[in-house]
Order: structure tokens, then C-alpha cells, then sequence
């Protein structure tokens, strides 16, 4: 069972503030803390070849570490014309800083006559023995230009067809309302009641 007493405690592989706050409001009957929480500095190759990969690789190896249920995720953009690129290279795809990132992605697709892409997410649970794993994405195309101030990486140019203007333009609360990570949050979410009932 997932339940003893009180709140579930869940480790998340992530350091980042933002996105242990959206993990925390979407899996509000779990206690999810970060590595520092536990004095734990945390990193780990990501060599897998499909976002999954990695956040297994990501959750197996922090449990190793604090003997708790642990949480990961892996995402990235996947560009149609490019069969699929920069998808797990997402973050190091020009091996610079999210401008550099932007601005090879903009010149790959120059000429290109389709833009469409997705945002994709996996979440993996693991908590020694069992695996729960969820995905989440999210639809548009590449502009461009860059749009917009707000968000990070790639959302300056990716226009979103559920909000009708970029990720750079929307607001946190519209983002995460639509974006492949909330999706995937509550898909796991439900599994992990399922689990807990079983």
C-alpha cells in the first residue's frame, strides 16, 4: 500500500523550484520533498534514448541514494520535419543556452513547410520494486521568431494550439493548465490512487 499513516513522502529528482511547486499542487495527497530537503546533492547522466529512459534512470538512482519513493521526469520538444529532434537532446541540443537552442532549431526548420511539434513528458514512480510511469503532451508548431518573454527554453517559439499564442506569451497559470507536464501529472496522479487502493 502507498498509505501507512499520514501523507505518502516522495522524493523528487529535481532541484528546481518552479517544478517542485507544480509537483506539489497536482499530487496534493503525497508529501513531495527535494534531495536538499534530505542534505542530498543530486546528479546523473542522462544516457537514455527516450524520455522514459530517463527518468528511470533518474528515479532508480535517487532511491539508491535515499531509500524513499522517488519521482523523476525527462521531457523535451519533438519537431515533426526533424523526425522527432532535439526529443531527449532537448536541453543540450546546441550545447549552449536556451537562446542557442532556439535560434538552431529556427535555422533546422528554415524552408521547412511543416512546423508542427509537441511538448512531451514522462513522470516516473519508483519505489524499489514497483515502476509507475506516466506521459503527458502537448500540441502547436514552431514560429518564427521568438514571441514573448515569459517561460523558458523553447516557449518563445512554440505557438500552442490550445491557448493560441506562444508558451513565451501565456502566463504560468494558462501554461501549466495545457502544458505536457500537468498532463502527465494527472495521469500519474490517478494511477497512483489506483495503487494505493490495490
Amino acid at each position: 500500500m502507498l498509505y501507512n499513516c499520514g501523507m505518502k513522502k516522495i522524493v523528487l529528482a529535481s532541484g528546481n523550484a518552479g517544478k517542485l511547486a507544480e509537483f506539489k499542487s497536482i499530487l496534493d495527497d503525497y508529501e513531495i520533498i527535494s534531495p536538499s530537503d534530505l542534505g542530498i546533492k543530486f546528479d546523473v547522466d542522462e544516457t537514455g534514448s527516450t524520455f522514459y529512459d530517463n527518468a528511470l534512470i533518474k528515479a532508480r538512482a535517487l532511491f539508491e541514494i535515499c531509500k524513499l519513493p522517488t519521482l523523476a521526469d525527462d521531457s523535451g520538444i519533438c519537431v515533426d520535419a526533424l523526425g522527432g529532434a532535439p526529443g531527449v537532446f532537448s536541453a543540450r541540443y546546441s550545447g549552449g543556452t536556451d537562446k542557442d537552442n532556439n535560434a538552431k532549431l529556427l535555422a533546422e526548420l528554415k524552408g521547412k513547410a511543416s512546423r508542427a511539434a509537441h511538448f512531451s513528458c514522462c513522470i516516473v514512480y519508483y519505489d524499489g520494486t514497483r515502476i509507475v510511469s506516466a506521459t503527458g503532451d502537448t500540441y502547436g508548431r514552431i514560429i518564427e521568431s521568438e514571441d514573448g518573454e515569459g517561460g523558458f527554453g523553447y516557449d518563445p517559439i512554440f505557438l500552442s494550439d490550445d491557448l493560441g499564442v506562444t508558451f513565451g506569451r501565456a502566463s504560468a497559470e494558462e501554461k501549466n493548465k495545457v502544458s505536457h507536464r500537468a498532463r502527465a501529472l494527472a495521469a500519474l496522479r490517478e494511477k497512483l490512487g489506483a495503487l494505493a487502493k490495490s
